[in-house]
């Protein structure tokens, strides 16, 4: 049965209370504010959330992987079947398209679903048998056993720019909710009706499912109150964070600051550098132009792959930049996910207009309260002088840099890290650039090859992270079932009887998983 929305947090099985106003939802089409009031979680509210959490842990985390699989399938069900809210409430809150809403509604789903079937398969764990070896010289072997265990209760922060993929029940959220972490999701004040959407889908499949109350609490509020009491929460073991390097590194020095310090995954910013190699210009620049135009303003640029810089080698290309010239100046002006993101869009482009070095090659007509594509180049010698040009512009806008092929590499070498790093070349000329290749791949979380960056395929297979500031931790991923590695730790036990020992770790593997032991990988 459909509730209407009641603006308030939603903590274990309970609502929060109405005392911290945050006001309406606001419309980033018109600006007007619109619908309930949204109210945020009091001091009392966070402690109550941490405590359910922690005390949900013990309970949540010592249940089978079928029964954790179950509860992550029922989530998406419900969200399913609330599908026609949220895409008739999204645009309204986002300025997204109904379109977006629902694909993201899918995506969504089918994350949640790849956690259940990766849990309720079991071998996720990583479990590594060393028989004792009691007559081996000059010392005895003991028997060794390890596998992943669950961290304890995960802080999740809502992004603005995906509403459902990366927020209250997004990846964050379901690959620690599959881990065996109770999860605490802080609302973004972009989508708080989207939010209160989801968090009740979360929460009526916790109570038909039998889970413990506080595996899931839904929190609005700021993040300088609400936000940094739950990092600073002793309860609170990991963070999982998409947002600004701002918001990231604050939330990380936080972190680090706790008499017990725990680990944030932030994913924070990226310009994901495309190379252009001289052969596939020639052979398709302006094909080239349609795709990086497409990608570029893709959701009005607002995605974290976005291509914010191109490499161009010298003497080619002029097809390939007045197609991609031609394209931007015609494009069309778009509503941002919040007055700020669009104020931030601006400033940025602004700037980088006002460097003398810089060209502005195309420019649509600048329009209030909306975001216009915009392109500008640079020589390379240049980009590399000014650090300022190495910066995000979240939005439609990119910056083309023009150089000596050869040079590339190492220029790419020294660029903060990122999360994609795409190349475009034709068969015969792409082994000629390995080094190129090699300095991409240290600097990158994904390579692209002959495609465009934005568009991340959900599949164990994806790395979605980098070297920072791309992310905070290089050696994870939020997308994709390697996801759920952030929100555990390895455990072993040594010289434990069968029956004292986890499942998945007795030597009949009453679970079926493939392991390794004794060096050899086997069921």
């Amino acid at each position: 049965m459909t509730t209407p929305l009641q603006g308030t947090s939603l903590i274990g099985f309970s609502r929060g209370g109405k005392t911290k106003s945050l006001g309406p939802a606001t419309n980033p089409a018109s600006g007007e504010t619109f619908g309930i009031e949204y109210f945020g979680a009091s001091e009392a509210e966070v402690e109550q959330a941490a405590r359910l959490a922690g005390e949900a842990f013990p309970v949540y985390s010592a249940l089978p992987g079928s029964d954790r699989a179950g509860f992550l399938r029922r989530i998406a069900d419900e969200i399913e079947a609330a599908v026609e809210r949220i895409a008739e409430l999204g645009p309204l809150e986002t300025g997204l398209p109904e379109a977006r809403m629902r694909g993201e509604t899918g995506r969504t789903t089918g994350q949640l679903r790849m956690f259940a079937d990766l849990i309720e398969e079991g071998s996720w764990v990583d479990a590594r048998i060393d028989h004792a070896q009691p007559e081996r010289q000059p010392l005895p072997k003991p028997d060794l056993r390890s596998m992943k265990r669950p961290l304890g209760p995960v802080a999740v922060f809502c992004a603005s720019n995906f509403p459902l993929a990366f927020s209250v029940a997004g990846g964050d959220t379901a690959s620690a909710l599959a881990a065996g972490c109770p999860v605490i999701a802080k609302a973004h004040s972009s989508h708080p009706g989207i939010a209160e959407i989801v968090g009740e889908c979360v929460v009526r499949a916790a109570r038909d499912c039998g889970m413990p109350e506080g595996v899931f609490s839904l929190l609005h509020g700021g993040g300088r109150d609400v936000g940094m009491a739950l990092v600073g929460h002793p309860v609170i073991q990991a963070v999982g964070f998409t947002g600004s390097r701002s918001g990231g590194t604050a939330l990380m020095e936080a972190a680090a600051k706790r008499p017990q310090p725990i680990p944030v995954h932030a994913e924070m910013s990226a310009v994901n550098p495309v190379v252009l190699l001289p052969a596939a210009l020639d052979e398709r620049g302006e094909a080239i132009a349609d795709g990086l135009f497409g990608s570029l303003t893709l959701g009005a640029g607002q995605f974290c792959t976005n291509p914010g810089l191109v490499f161009l080698p010298d003497g080619h290309g002029e097809a390939f930049l007045a197609k991609l010239s031609e394209l931007v100046a015609a494009g069309s002006s778009a509503v941002m996910l919040n007055a700020g993101i669009c104020d931030a869009f601006k400033q940025a482009t602004a700037a980088i207009a006002a460097i003398d070095e810089v060209k502005t090659l195309a420019a649509a007509p600048d329009e209030a309260g909306r975001c216009t594509p915009s392109l500008f180049s640079v020589s390379l010698a240049d980009f590399v002088a000014n650090p300022a040009l190495h910066a995000e512009m979240f939005g439609p806008a990119t910056l083309v840099v023009r150089g000596k092929t050869e040079e590339f590499a190492e220029v790419i070498a020294g660029l903060e890290g990122q999360l994609v790093g795409t190349i475009h070349a034709t068969d015969a000329e792409l082994p000629e650039h390995a080094g190129l290749v090699a300095a991409l791949e240290k600097r990158v979380g994904r390579l692209v090859l002959n495609g465009f960056p934005t568009g991340v395929e959900v599949c164990p297979s994806m790395v979605h992270g980098g070297p920072w500031p791309s992310t905070s931790d290089g050696r994870s991923t939020s997308v994709g079932t390697l996801a759920i590695d952030r929100f555990c730790r390895q455990v072993a036990w040594q010289g434990f009887p069968a029956a004292a020992l986890p499942e998945e770790l007795r030597d009949d593997n009453p679970r079926g998983i493939m392991r390794l032991v004794d060096g050899v990988h086997t069921r």
